[in-house]
């Protein structure tokens, strides 16, 4: 029995029966200490008898009214200090003194008159020690017990041997009480593991109120993403705060700490199971070659990055125009290396606008990359509506002169990051990368012509979950500043990858390349974002707010479609795709200008960004983007203040 078992019911007695205790234990040490100061005096273990009895009925007869008299059993013994130590003292000293002046000064016939000296130091070490025994065992048990009582209830899912482990490492937590587990074997039902019960998940939530838990750790590290997700169904209604397992490398060492402990990954909240990636068509990408990556700061070449580092190029080239992005990526690069036993990687960090030719071509004549993926561009749709002339100028004439730098020192594969919004644009960034396509379509079919050596290709996809546009870590902190939780519209719909899975797909893509390819990656079904938000709510163990649900925990606010945006999202303008040797992996062909047509085009699209001829870019773009219909007035922040300041 655990000492917590012992101590508990001890605590919870009234007072006064806990008065009579002490009064019992200090009754046993008087006649305990009798008896050993006979047996001290006597040299020998001995029995009491006769007239020795009497030595222990006056013991009782002073020290016990003494002591009460003297307040010990006033004091709280768990919270015992000096001032109930000189308490003690002092009413032994009062008891010792008449009890020596019986036994020893008057004497007593048949009772030595040393055991009137003995027995007042003998019962003062006991009592004291007593108190001191009782000030460190329940105290501190107490504290314990009083801060389990405060600390998170919570229940692990899973009581295999990830389950045990992650319990054993709780078990000093000061922030969390594991109170049981959860598992649908049944054979496990029902049962005890380690002192704690295991419960079954389909009664969570009548345990949610019987034993106040709100908190679920799920120990599943094994299971698959579709079981994960059948239990996170199962948990959602319960209204529970789920979280995930810490790394199980670091628990099997005993290093986790509550901070280890993570919200749920994103993949759970995604609900599709990854393909894992062919490892033989990341090889052939980027495997002992020199490979560029621009933008490499962003959240796609960032980790576009950190999954080439992994295959063993021999160098990787960083192109980036933030300086602290850069920084940041680099830094954490240099650390990985070492993680991934990558260290005779060259990781070489430059910091450049793609729409600097001069530099590009520099950098490329230098270093000549074997690879390049182009991942630069402005990608938040309503910052590039207000900044039509940076947005295109960026994504449109920075992927020209990046690929024309390419193609003139012999890249042998140049590799285009797109996005879904390219498909029938209702945006300037949308608009924009579709033209970045056919920039590189065209390319792509007058290299054929010319026979050059660049392979261009496209990957095109949409949004991945945890980069610095994704709605889930903004739904994350409205959730913990207490809502509202922002929608721009009750039924918008997006597709959802996660960015290392996105980034795995790309390079696989271009290995699979023949020339002006446009690769589409399958996202899955699409994601309707107010689902996606009331799912992440209620695995928060909160509830959403509505009409129905007046006192709910988090409301959802509709601000309404902004500048630009969708409702629906697409991957394909035309239609029947063709099917690759990688199953998340299709292939479009799709129509574009030739190269001699559209340079010409894009020479009076750069005259007009140059002079910041806003209409007239758009004007433009919409004549060479197919589909390209803008949703509303152009809101150009610079046009709007140029407009207002003629007006005035």
């Amino acid at each position: 029995m655990s000492m917590q078992a012992l101590v508990g019911p001890l605590l919870a007695m009234p007072r006064p029966a806990k008065r009579i205790l002490a009064l019992i234990v200090d009754s046993s040490l008087c006649v305990l200490t009798i008896w050993l100061a006979y047996c001290f005096r006597l040299n020998e273990w001995t029995v009491l008898t006769g007239v020795q009895w009497l030595a222990v009925l006056i013991s009782l007869c002073l020290a016990l009214p003494i002591f009460v008299v003297m307040g010990m059993y006033r004091a709280i013994f768990r919270y015992a200090g000096i001032a109930a130590f000189l308490a003690v003292l002092k009413a032994i000293a009062i008891y010792g003194v008449a009890f020596a002046t019986i036994f020893t000064a008057l004497s007593v016939p048949g009772i030595p008159r040393t055991v009137g000296i003995l027995q007042p130091f003998l019962l003062l070490i006991a009592i004291g020690l007593s108190r001191l025994g009782i000030r460190y065992w329940l105290g501190d048990t107490y504290q314990r017990i009083l801060h389990k009582g405060a600390m998170a209830k919570v229940l692990i899912y899973g009581a295999g041997s990830s389950g045990r482990q992650l319990a054993a490492a709780l078990t000093n937590s000061s922030e969390l009480n594991v109170v049981g587990y959860l598992d649908d074997d049944p054979k496990l039902k029902g049962g005890i593991m380690g002192g704690l019960p295991i419960y079954d998940p389909s009664d969570l939530t009548e345990l949610v109120q019987t034993l106040n838990v709100h908190n679920v750790l799920l120990a599943l590290p094994s299971a698959s993403r579709q079981r994960r997700n059948e239990i996170l169904e199962q948990i959602r209604k319960a209204r529970v705060n789920v979280r995930t397992l810490p790394d199980m490398t670091a628990l099997a060492q005993g290093r986790i700490a509550v901070s280890d402990i993570r919200e749920l990954e994103i993949e759970d909240l995604l609900g599709r199971e990854a393909v894992a990636p062919r490892q033989e068509l990341l090889d052939k990408a980027t495997l002992g070659k020199v490979v560029m990556v621009t933008g490499a700061g962003g959240s796609i070449g960032s980790e576009l990055c950190r999954q080439i580092l992994r295959s063993g190029p021999t160098h990787l080239i960083l192109v980036e125009q933030n300086e602290y992005a850069l920084y940041a990526i680099h830094g954490e690069l240099q650390k990985l290396s070492e993680l991934y036993e990558q260290q005779k990687v060259q990781i070489v960090p430059i910091l450049c606008s793609v729409r600097d030719r001069d530099r590009m071509e520099h950098i490329i004549m230098s270093w000549r990359p074997q690879a390049l993926y182009h991942a630069a561009a402005y990608k938040h749709v309503p910052l590039v509506e207000q900044n039509a002339v940076e947005g295109i100028k960026n994504n449109v004439m920075g992927t020209l002169i990046t690929a024309q730098a390419a193609e003139k020192y012999g890249v042998s594969n140049f590799v285009l990051i797109s996005t879904d919004k390219a498909v029938r644009p209702t945006n300037v960034m949308g608009a924009s990368k579709r033209l970045a396509e056919m920039v590189l379509q065209a390319l792509s079919a007058e290299r054929a012509a010319n026979r050059t050596h660049t392979n261009f290709s496209m990957v095109r996809f949409g949004n991945v979950l945890g980069s610095s546009g994704s709605v889930v870590p903004l739904f994350r902190q409205q959730i913990r500043d207490g809502g509202p939780v922002t929608l721009t519209h009750p039924d918008i719909t997006r597709y959802f990858m996660t960015i290392s899975e996105a980034s795995q797909l790309v390079i696989q893509a271009g290995a699979m390349a023949d020339g002006g390819d446009v690769f589409l990656l399958d996202m899955g079904e699409p994601v309707r974002i107010a689902d996606l938000a009331r799912r992440m709510i209620d695995l928060s163990g909160l509830t959403v707010r509505s009409e129905d649900n007046p006192e709910g925990d988090i409301e959802l606010s509709v601000t309404g479609l902004r500048p630009g945006e969708k409702l629906y999202e697409e991957l394909l303008i035309g239609d029947n795709p063709e099917t690759t040797q990688h199953p998340r992996i299709m292939k479009a062909r799709e129509d574009f200008l030739s190269w001699p047509e559209l340079s010409k085009r894009l020479k009076a699209l750069d005259a007009a960004l140059d002079r910041n001829d806003i209409p007239a870019a758009r004007l433009m773009l919409a004549e060479l983007v197919s589909g390209y219909a803008s949703t509303g007035e152009v809101t150009d922040l610079a046009l709007s203040a140029a407009e207002a300041n003629t007006a005035a």
